[in-house]
């Protein structure tokens, strides 16, 4: 399954961003670049985006391990 992220709009006030997260594995090389949205008022889940090379944005899920150790490897960099 691809997560999906979705656009903040006005009218709708500030959401959760993913309404579905990627679990599978993607290797750190193609990925871009990472989001991290903290929970809050505007979403109850901690949402992790990952904009891969190509420019297309996958949520992932944020308790699977292999998310985390390639959070931490990409926000290090």
């Amino acid at each position: 399954s691809t997560g999906k992220a979705l656009a903040k709009t006005e009218e709708k006030g500030f959401r959760c961003l993913c309404i579905s997260t990627h679990s599978k594995f993607i290797p750190p090389k193609a990925i871009q670049n990472v989001t991290l949205s903290q929970r809050g008022p505007h979403c109850k889940n901690v949402e992790v985006i990952a904009t891969l090379k190509g420019g297309r944005q996958v949520c992932l899920e944020p308790t699977a391990p292999w998310v985390r150790l390639t959070v931490k490897a990409i926000l290090a960099r």
